[in-house]
């Protein structure tokens, strides 16, 4: 069986949780969408790396993933949070019980405003944690609680990424990249 993860990037996201989360995936053998809220698919990183998504957010919205993950970053976050087609799907996402994540800023300023936290545990990067209302906050480098998986920082990206294998793909996949990794 072959799951689909959708990762959303913006202008400003993280650029090593973004390149970490798809690069894992993929060696997981996910197939993996990544995919532009802005009006391009070219777009600068937080840290000037640019990234070229493989599609337009609004031309897959109809598509059905296993798993959708933000990549963090301030401003990249901050974006994601706007993008009105995002929330409304990843609001279908978790009420359909299926995954999704978020790392560093977007558990706390996206998934928090898109209201999908609530009554969880979850984790964000530890400055950003003051956003956060309706759901209990754990000082954790990775969290899972259900169908909902994220992470603090990009010091965690590896090991979220990680996880979000083993959610997808079961413990041997995990095992298996995390050796071809040196993990």
């Amino acid at each position: 069986m072959t799951f689909r993860a959708l990762v959303t990037l913006a202008e400003g996201i993280d650029d090593l949780q973004s390149v970490t989360l798809i690069d894992v995936l993929r060696r997981a053998e996910v197939e993996v969408l990544a995919a532009s809220v802005e009006g391009r698919r070219m777009l600068t990183c937080a840290r000037g790396t640019r990234l070229t998504a493989d599609a337009m957010l609004v031309d897959v919205l109809a598509q059905r993933f296993d798993l959708i993950v933000l990549p963090g970053g301030a401003v990249g976050a901050q974006h994601l949070a706007a993008h009105q087609p995002l929330q409304q799907l990843l609001k279908d996402q978790a009420a359909a019980g299926r995954l999704f994540a978020g790392i560093a800023e977007a558990p706390a300023l996206a998934l928090q405003a898109y209201g999908v936290l609530r009554q969880r545990r979850m984790t964000c990067l530890p400055s950003a944690s003051h956003h956060l209302l309706g759901c209990t906050f754990v000082d954790q480098p990775v969290v899972v609680d259900g169908n909902c998986i994220t992470a603090q920082g990009s010091a965690a990206a590896l090991a979220f990424a990680l996880a979000l294998v083993e959610a997808l793909c079961g413990r041997a996949k995990r095992a298996q990249v995390a050796a071809e990794l040196l993990v």
